[in-house]
């Protein structure tokens, strides 16, 4: 049994559909970002860096419970854990790390930044929003150009696709446009329309606030709560 700690965000979501995609038993609890949870010294002891998700593996490699942060090491975990959605021979497993590093050195962080300004900064930055929106497009670019003539971004479905798909669901927050990119948009709605993807995205979908954020969750995600010494 997996103890999945997280939130509905794009990180939250590669974890959901994976463990939905492997089949393993798994319980979600809430930590909801913008109330604060991630700062609860029982989750800083799984998540030292105060970020969803987090899993607490109660069946670990020795028989014995073990915990995870950082969503994309959690990805190599389950699938190697199961054998599933990584393959084993050196050049294609290699094939899937490099697009997983590409998801989490560049995809994340990168839109996340045109997420923040385009949308949460208090007043807008004409330049910080023409640089992410323009930094998104380009790798929206770098995707659709590898995925000319693929189905997947290296070989099979792997959990380099797994992660890279849920930080595209906000293209038009990040200012891009599908059709733009059509070798990209078919990966996209392939992706989807997978039943196991549509189940992750389910998971806390209730709980989730569109829309403009409030006072005290800019406060906890952006302000001094965010960068208190703990």
């Amino acid at each position: 049994m997996i103890d999945l700690y997280t939130w509905p965000t794009p990180n939250g979501h590669k974890i959901h559909i994976m463990l939905e995609e492997t089949g393993l038993p798994y319980t979600a609890h809430a930590v909801d970002i913008g109330a604060g949870d991630q700062f609860a010294p029982d989750f800083l002891k799984i998540s030292p860096n105060n970020k969803i998700p987090a899993i607490v593996d109660r069946d670990g490699p020795d028989g014995r419970p073990y915990s995870m942060f950082e969503s994309g090491a959690i990805l190599m975990y389950l699938a190697e854990k199961t054998g599933k959605l990584m393959p084993q021979e050196t050049r294609a497993r290699y094939d899937v790390v490099q697009w997983l590093m590409f998801q989490m050195g560049h995809v994340g962080p990168m839109l996340g930044q045109a997420h923040h300004f385009r949308a949460y900064a208090p007043e807008p930055i004409p330049y910080a929003i023409d640089r992410y929106t323009n930094e998104a497009g380009r790798l929206y670019g770098v995707i659709d150009r590898r995925l000319q003539g693929r189905d997947w971004l290296a070989g099979d479905y792997s959990i380099a696709d797994i992660a890279t798909f849920p930080w595209l669901r906000s293209y038009e927050r990040q200012g891009q446009r599908l059709e733009d990119f059509p070798d990209l948009k078919r990966w996209f709605e392939t992706i989807a329309a997978r039943p196991a993807v549509q189940r992750g995205l389910k998971v806390l979908a209730e709980r989730s606030r569109p829309g403009p954020i409030d006072a005290r969750a800019r406060e906890v995600m952006f302000g001094a709560e965010q960068y208190r010494r703990r």
